[in-house]
């Protein structure tokens, strides 16, 4: 299978997220809702990432050191409630619509190094924020530290 014709459409996603990641983050300001009941989580990040209720686990992608943090959706669960309730300590700005997250598992993204916490389901793309994001069970939402 040849993957490197996605590349050019997953950087333009990326790019496009990131801008519109930057959008969010310059109009949003406020504090993170309170998490539920835990959820399962397998999670790729350095060994020193705190470590939540849901216990997630795993380690660093091998081919490129990407850190991921991946949990099942939940019919009428948004995938910010969901990714509280697998990782209590992630960092959140904003509520709601207007929410961004700037930390995973103790890993902030670094702005110096243009990070940030790309949301996809199913391996696609998001296309609305983790607060507005309405997940259905049978649903794969994973948070992956990219650059743009």
């Amino acid at each position: 299978m040849n993957t490197t014709s996605r590349r050019p459409l997953r950087a333009f996603g990326s790019a496009a997220t990131a801008l519109f990641v930057a959008g969010l983050l310059a109009a949003c300001g406020g504090a993170s809702p309170e998490p539920e009941a835990p959820v399962s989580a397998t999670q790729s990040a350095p060994s020193d990432a705190a470590s939540s209720s849901a216990s997630p686990s795993g380690s660093a992608t091998a081919s490129d050191g990407a850190e991921t943090l991946t949990y099942p959706g939940r019919t009428g669960a948004t995938a910010l409630e969901l990714l509280l309730e697998a990782d209590p300590s992630a960092e959140v700005t904003g509520k709601g619509e207007n929410a961004f997250v700037t930390a995973i598992g103790g890993r902030a993204a670094d702005d110096s190094k243009k990070e940030f916490w790309s949301l996809s389901v199913d391996g696609e793309p998001a296309q609305v924020g983790a607060g507005t994001l309405e997940t259905e069970d049978g649903q794969e939402i994973t948070w992956t530290l990219e650059t743009y």
